[in-house]
């Protein structure tokens, strides 16, 4: 696990070849049978937002997680949105992280704009996950 790719640019601010070393180490841990996990902080909570590395042509798989606000609350978004090996879901859902783990919510269909952090309410029903408990943050 590599959290994140933003601290180890940070610790290695010299190397100009930032990302062939990335790719080399992922080479190396592939052919050791390791998976791999890698975090990229974006710059910016919401509008457009600026990754510092881009890695994904590297990754079999790509998730991304987004803030939005809905109803007056901090929401978070989740949406896979690369996955090489098989097909995969191209919803995008709320999901909350509590005591019992986390908990996906129905597709976000009656928004627009949630991936680009400039989230449009289009629908007539709230879909959010409103019926569930928040968590303790206590």
């Amino acid at each position: 696990m590599i959290d994140s790719l933003n601290g180890y640019k940070a610790a290695m601010p010299d190397e100009r070849d930032l990302v062939l070393h990335i790719h080399e180490l992922l080479q190396y841990l592939n052919r050791r049978g390791t998976s791999t996990f890698l975090t990229v902080a974006q710059h910016g909570l919401v509008g457009d937002m600026k990754s510092p590395v881009d890695v994904t042509y590297l990754a079999d798989t790509v998730v991304l997680l987004r803030y939005f606000e809905a109803a007056g609350r901090v929401r978070r978004a989740i949406s896979c949105i690369k996955k090489r090996a098989s097909a995969h879901e191209d919803t995008i859902r709320e999901f909350r992280i509590g005591a019992e783990g986390i908990k996906l919510g129905a597709p976000l269909e009656n928004f627009q704009g949630v991936l680009r952090g400039v989230p449009v309410y289009v629908g007539a029903v709230d879909p959010l996950l409103d019926s569930l408990p928040l968590p303790d943050v206590s």
